[in-house]
């Protein structure tokens, strides 16, 4: 190839090409998120179900969210909101949080959404960076709210339940501020990333990927304060949502026993979640029979292993899509198109999505590049960063916006992952991706869940170390260090394997679950604790093959 950057094959499948051939955005001057949503489906119509963990049934009609919605939007007004100002909503999934997302957005306030997750300082800190004026919250949080200098409005205030229901929506432009998501703050503080009432019109991944239908039971796993998309997408497209409320923390039974009995027929879920569904249940099809449709995975890169178990068990396959909290998803799968299990898919129709080098080029079929988007190519490109103008001029004004990570491009245009930017691996003379490296140690029955990092090393330029949580009944020591070496050589490579292992309780994440690999170099440089086992690979002659 010379160097010379590959054109691209068509899209081996007439699915994706019909696809991709059919899509065109349409975005009015005039939007707003809230009137789209809430205003267009019939009031008898259901639009949430929540299931607790004792099986007390909940269902609000969009009739109620309408009305909800409204009150919460006029009580605002009353208080002082008006558009442009930050209103921040602090709760839990309850039956009325998404009625207060969209009042907030009726008035033409830019909605900051707050995990109850979050410890106080993120949350203190997420209220002055964004100048809230309102936060809207519940009893058991606003404790850890007190030195807030705006206005607290309980969500059970009696006040919002006598206001009007008739609440006439401000009128904004599909350009105007609307929600304020926070990254994950993993290398700096958190940045507030601002979306246009528009976003919601480019997330046509539950189009596409999840062909999302009316009537259809949607469950998605996680907060909403995440990701609003993952709300709002399926409400917009006349989806029921489902909430299950477990006791406390994940539920995997409880959680099966409802979607089966409610009907769940699509659903978003992360890989972690996964893992946690299948360390909980190995036979879960056949003791909890659902009626998954369509069932699509995000937020981390979703393994083969995963893709088969679950298919195993629920005759569907997952389909993965990636994305990032400035522009989500970019690249995905979609049901009629080919899956090849471990890739990203292919990029989303209207989302010029390419792999360039360090010189804004494309790179050439199976050479590792930058995942990048074309600027203002789709209505979901961010408006920028909060108050900080000369990032946003940086990250989103140029002709592409780069994320960072890095992937292959294979010869049907499908999109493998490799890892972040600065966490791509060159030890002897290689560039190792260190996501694979990571599937191949998940394989072992002894892994729970990896990490991996180069290190600094004299003789290969950075050494491969792994930090692995261990699965239950399995102990730390140089045994069973060998044995896992040895599964990476012989199902990964010969060159790209962990030449250090350190066997850990707890992998760092970020507030969104990811494994934080700067932490985890971080925690290199510094000495291990003495509980914790790190087992040099012997030294050995290297063997390439």
């Amino acid at each position: 190839m010379n160097g010379e950057p590959v054109a691209l094959q068509q899209p081996a499948h007439d699915a994706y090409r019909q696809l991709c051939d059919h899509h065109q955005w349409a975005v009015p001057d005039r939007y707003n998120m809230a009137v789209d949503v809430a205003d267009r489906h019939d009031r008898d119509a259901t639009a949430l179900i929540f299931e607790d963990h004792t099986g007390t049934r909940t269902r609000m009609s969009w009739g109620a969210v309408r009305d909800r919605s409204n009150r919460v939007a006029a009580r605002l007004h009353a208080l002082g909101v008006r558009q442009g100002d930050r209103v921040a909503v602090l709760l839990s999934q309850r039956p009325d949080t998404a009625a207060t997302y969209l009042g907030v957005l009726r008035t033409g306030a830019v909605l900051v959404t707050m995990s109850p997750l979050w410890a106080d300082e993120p949350i203190r800190y997420r209220l002055a960076d964004s100048d809230t004026s309102v936060l809207v919250s519940e009893a058991a949080h606003t404790r850890r709210t007190s030195d807030f200098a705006g206005i607290t409005l309980d969500v059970d205030d009696p006040a919002i339940a006598a206001e009007d229901a008739g609440f006439r929506s401000v009128d904004t432009a599909a350009d105007d501020p609307a929600l304020i998501f926070y990254t994950s703050g993993t290398t700096g503080p958190a940045k507030g990333i601002v979306h246009a009432h528009r976003t919601l019109l480019g997330h046509n991944e539950f189009d596409v990927c999840h062909d999302l239908r009316p009537g259809d039971v949607f469950y998605g796993a996680g907060e909403w304060a995440w990701s609003m998309a993952k709300l709002m997408g399926p409400l917009r497209a006349g989806a029921i949502q489902f909430v299950y409320r477990p006791a406390a923390g994940f539920d995997p039974i409880g959680l099966l026993e409802a979607t089966a009995r409610n009907g769940v027929s699509t659903a978003l879920v992360n890989p972690t979640f996964l893992r946690k569904l299948r360390a909980a249940a190995p036979d879960a099809g056949r003791r909890y029979p659902q009626a998954f449709r369509v069932v699509c995975c995000a937020n981390e890169p979703l393994t083969v292993d995963l893709i088969d178990w679950f298919r195993d068990q629920f005759g569907v396959t997952v389909l993965d899509y990636y994305g990032s909290t400035e522009s989500y998803p970019l690249v995905g799968n979609f049901p009629g198109v080919p899956v090849k299990p471990g890739s990203m898919g292919q990029p989303l129709p209207g989302w010029e999505v390419a792999v360039l080098d360090s010189a804004g080029r494309r790179v050439p079929v199976g050479e590792p590049g930058e995942i990048c988007l074309r600027a203002r190519s789709n209505p979901q490109y961010p408006l920028g960063y909060w108050g900080r103008p000369e990032q946003s001029a940086a990250v989103f004004g140029g002709e592409w916006y780069h994320t960072n990570d890095h992937a292959t491009v294979d010869e049907d245009g499908y999109f493998w992952f490799q890892g972040r930017a600065d966490d791509v691996i060159k030890t002897s003379g290689y560039r190792v991706g260190p996501f694979e490296i990571e599937s191949a140690l998940r394989e072992h029955p002894a892994v729970a869940e990896a990490g991996v990092v180069g290190i600094p090393d004299s003789v290969r330029g950075q050494a491969i170390k792994a930090w692995l949580r261990l699965a239950p009944g399995y102990q730390p020591g140089e045994t069973l260090a060998r044995q896992i070496r040895d599964h990476v050589k012989l199902h990964h490579s010969r060159f790209a394997y962990p030449q250090h292992i350190e066997f850990i309780s707890e992998l760092p994440k970020s507030a969104t679950g990811k494994i934080r690999r700067s932490a985890l170099r971080d925690r290199d440089a510094r000495t291990s604790p003495a509980s914790e086992q790190t087992t040099p690979e012997p030294a050995q002659k290297e063997v390439h093959q």
